[in-house]
């Protein structure tokens, strides 16, 4: 069992989308309010407050079903420039106590804040005085988790939301873990846990006390890790820059798209977010793969990855639509488009030293690397303009006038950031 003083904090805003929408509009207080897309557009709940959780409505379930559950339900479309900005000085509370500081979404982060003691107190002061800061500064509420680990952390402010703040000491670990159900571990999901209660392991307490070379042979890696778990044992750091495995863009048409046209415009207006969405970040992706679902729910997808790493609307897009034209034919229900093998445009692209200088070539000189350079000076003025005047100052002609691609228009179409812990 882990016998650290408690150091990790783990913060977590409390329902923060529809947090933010009551916040900006008191008459919303107290009316079931949430954040999502129109019910008639296959739209999801994106967040729920907790007067509509009473209804049982929650987060990622579909809009026509928490209407049902919850006709009086104030539903709001998601404007995540000022979700993200509200973020950005939630964040910036967090490194006034320490640099280590790992974001695990818009609204949630681990802190470690063994080196700040000796200024702000302990980690329980600390963690109530970021409590106290956030409230003062956004008028929102977050809820605190402090212990020896990240997994207890977490589990302490989930245990205590919401408004909540929870302290978990190491020799009050045991007690604590032991009747909780097994779900509480992170890593284990709903088939993960009817294969354990199907082996007569109901509760933390269960798990632990198997033997762990017994659910290292029934779940692989898998059981020693959740093993460990469930003895409070996680030597994960906090790491104060996760690293971005992916960056992507899917959206769920409000009904099957069958024009194949239409669907490369889609298509094209995300390749052109994504590119946007990882220069803003410094990064570059290699491998291109592009996700679609047809009517029946079956699911494709396709990956090429290129010679060099881009972050070019264009260049991605040209890569996605020779994939999109070998699916197969069909009303499409979803279309996305993600980059992977991510790095970072400070570290130099090794161009080619010969070259034919013809159209293919990579090599400084040929016209294919002249119009990179081009394209490159070009987007970076584009990129100034869309910071300046908001992202739908300069698109592509062919977008002109499609304002409700890129999920844009509250349905369930999103930016997704894959991080590695």
């Amino acid at each position: 069992m882990n016998s650290k003083t408690p150091t990790i904090l783990h913060v977590d805003m409390d329902s923060f989308y529809a947090s933010i929408e009551i916040r900006d509009d008191p008459s919303l207080a107290g009316r079931p309010v949430c954040v999502g897309g129109p019910s008639d557009q296959r739209g999801v709940i994106a967040a729920a407050s907790y007067k509509a959780r009473e209804y049982g409505v929650r987060s990622a379930m579909p809009t026509a079903e928490a209407r049902r559950l919850c006709p009086d339900l104030v539903l709001l479309p998601p404007d995540f420039d000022r979700y993200t900005a509200v973020s950005r000085e939630i964040m910036t509370i967090f490194r006034q106590y320490t640099p280590l500081v790992e974001p695990l979404s818009l609204d949630e982060a681990f802190l470690d804040v063994a080196g700040s003691e000796r200024l702000f107190g302990d980690a329980s002061a600390i963690g109530r005085q970021i409590k106290r800061e956030i409230l003062r500064r956004t008028g929102l509420v977050a809820s605190v988790g402090v212990a020896p680990s990240k997994f207890l952390a977490k589990l302490a402010s989930d245990l205590s939301k919401p408004d909540g703040f929870k302290e978990i000491q190491a020799h009050e670990v045991r007690e604590l873990l032991d009747p909780l159900s097994v779900s509480k571990i992170y890593g284990v999901g709903p088939r993960t846990a009817l294969r354990l209660e199907a082996l007569g392991v109901r509760t933390i307490g269960d798990l632990a006390r198997r033997d762990k070379a017994e659910v290292a042979r029934e779940f692989g890696a898998t059981g020693v890790w959740i093993h460990d778990l469930a003895h409070g044992i996680d030597t994960r750091r906090v790491i104060p820059r996760r690293e971005e495995k992916s960056h992507g863009m899917e959206r769920t048409f409000p009904t099957d798209v069958s024009d194949r046209e239409e669907l490369r415009l889609s298509l094209l207006s995300f390749c052109e977010e994504v590119a946007f969405g990882l220069r803003d970040k410094g990064l570059r992706g290699r491998t291109v793969t592009l996700k679609a679902r047809y009517g029946d729910f079956t699911t494709v997808t396709r990956t090429k990855t290129l010679d060099h790493a881009t972050n070019l609307g264009p260049r991605i897009y040209s890569v996605a639509r020779e994939l999109f034209e070998k699916l197969p034919p069909g009303p499409l229900r979803l279309l996305g488009v993600q980059l992977s093998g991510l790095s970072d445009v400070r570290v130099p692209v090794q161009e080619s030293l010969f070259g034919d200088g013809g159209p293919g070539t990579n090599a400084p000189g040929g016209s294919s690397y002249d119009a990179r350079l081009k394209l490159e000076r070009a987007t970076e003025s584009v990129d100034k303009l869309r910071r300046k005047f908001g992202d739908r100052a300069v698109v592509p002609a062919s977008l002109l006038g499609r304002e409700n691609l890129a999920g844009r228009d509250g349905t369930d179409g999103r930016v997704e950031l894959d991080g590695g812990e």
